[in-house]
């Protein structure tokens, strides 16, 4: 398996490269030279194939040998290790859960797959390896969770302070070990800025093995991808068209869509649903891409003003045409403030007996709209975290308790371990130079 820069195609590395290094030094991002399509016997029998199963024949057919099967197989073993159910609201409307993972968000599978795939990377090898990720939210967690005392690697985590839920806080500040947590006085962008100047930076680079975490690394992408085709696999009726509505925040798991489509699943739209953070439906209302600063929503982890996978995108839809003309042929963007996102998480606690999250509520409303003017589809909203890792606010806009599972309360009582640093790069440079 091959993969270039989206800033110089020529430049071509191998999937190990791609996934330790994680940026090229151009600093495009890396993206598969081919996307193959699945066999038709792959989709003949894909209702009999378990999750495990699935994964794996993509990876075969992703990878093209470049790992051996028994070792990829152990690597889907250990991270497709728990489920992702469809909830069927009624005949057009199904919710996919993606929180039931150790951190209880969709990130666990992104994760989990690359914390194996790394670890089969860097056997052998003398010099740790340091990996930089920076989260507005649900990130963090389950690259703490999912690189946990893994041998030879060391997890630096950077969330902007005051901006990321109690619970999602705890998660990546009490497990110590291998994980460190910085809590930056600024955005998430002025995270995500800090980890690209340091993969850019020779003397941090002369000094540690770097890596990321993000959805910049093409290893977070492709295990995501999976359960696109675990959704339509589940779904009842396999003639309506499928829709997908996607929280979007850095854009990660609507890529992961659209490699899944690309690979030959039957999906004829992508709803990119965000909040007030409303770059890419801009971008799609008029062709012009501005990014701008993160504005703080209810729905935190979609809080990103400059997605780094719009250049992963951009760069698909290059080619025949106008990009932009080809990316609003597969994608619709809508938006939506903080007053709607309470209104439908009552709504549909009301309407369905279930209690959704605030980012799941976004693309619900997005989903919901959608389905107006395209009555004969079906829509699969991506439900990408559990309520309760948001639970004041969901308490407070439904008026009644919500159950707290094991995974999460156990953390409330935990002890927060973090070091406080300002969004200054030669702070945060000073920093890692000094403790590694």
């Amino acid at each position: 398996m091959k993969l270039y820069s989206t800033n110089n195609k020529n430049n071509l590395v191998s999937l190990k490269q791609a996934v330790m290094k994680s940026l090229p030094e151009d600093n495009g991002l890396y993206m598969p030279v081919s996307i193959p399509k699945l066999s038709k016997s792959f989709y003949k029998d894909l209702d009999r194939l378990s999750f495990k199963e699935l994964s794996y024949q993509i990876c075969l057919n992703l990878f093209d040998g470049y790992i051996p099967e028994n070792k990829l197989s152990e690597i889907i073993d250990r991270s497709v290790n728990f489920p992702a159910p469809i909830v069927s609201f009624d005949d057009h409307t199904h919710l996919l859960e993606l929180f039931h993972g150790p951190s209880m968000a969709f990130k666990d599978f992104g994760a989990r797959f690359m914390s194996q795939l790394m670890a089969y990377f860097n056997e052998g090898e003398t010099k740790r390896l340091s990996i930089l990720v920076a989260t507005s939210g649900d990130t963090g967690g389950a690259v703490a969770s999912g690189f946990y005392n893994t041998p030879g690697v060391e997890v630096i985590i950077l969330y902007p302070s005051g901006k990321v839920s109690d619970i999602q806080e705890k998660q990546l500040t009490t497990l110590g070990n291998n994980i460190t947590a910085l809590e930056i006085e600024g955005t998430f962008d002025d995270c995500q800025a800090l980890v690209k100047k340091a993969f850019l930076d020779s003397d941090v680079n002369n000094h540690l093995r770097l890596s990321s975490a993000n959805s910049i690394n093409i290893a977070r992408l492709i295990p995501q991808s999976f359960y696109y085709f675990e959704a339509f696999k589940q779904l009842p009726s396999k003639e309506r068209k499928v829709v997908f509505s996607i929280p979007s925040g850095n854009f990660g798991n609507l890529t992961a869509g659209v490699f899944a489509k690309m690979m030959g699943l039957p999906i004829d739209k992508f709803i990119a649903a965000t909040n007030l953070n409303d770059v890419i439906p801009q971008y799609l209302d008029s062709g012009e891409y501005t990014s701008k600063p993160s504005v703080a929503t209810l729905s935190n982890a979609m809080d990103v003003g400059d997605p780094s996978n719009f250049r992963r995108l951009k760069n698909i839809f290059s080619g025949n045409g106008s990009t932009w003309n080809n990316m609003r042929n597969h994608i619709v963007g809508l938006r939506f403030n903080d007053s709607y996102t309470k209104a439908a998480i009552k709504e549909v606690d009301s309407r369905y007996d279930y209690t959704i999250d605030p980012h799941g509520a976004v693309a619900y409303l997005a989903y919901r709209q959608y389905q107006i003017y395209n009555e004969d589809c079906q829509g699969v909203i991506l439900e990408t975290a559990h309520p309760a890792k948001f639970i004041d606010a969901v308490e407070t806009i439904l008026d009644k308790k919500i159950h707290i599972p094991d995974k999460l309360a156990t953390l409330l009582d935990k002890r927060k371990s973090a070091e406080f640093l300002t969004k200054d790069f030669d702070a945060f440079k000073s920093w890692l130079m000094n403790h590694y």
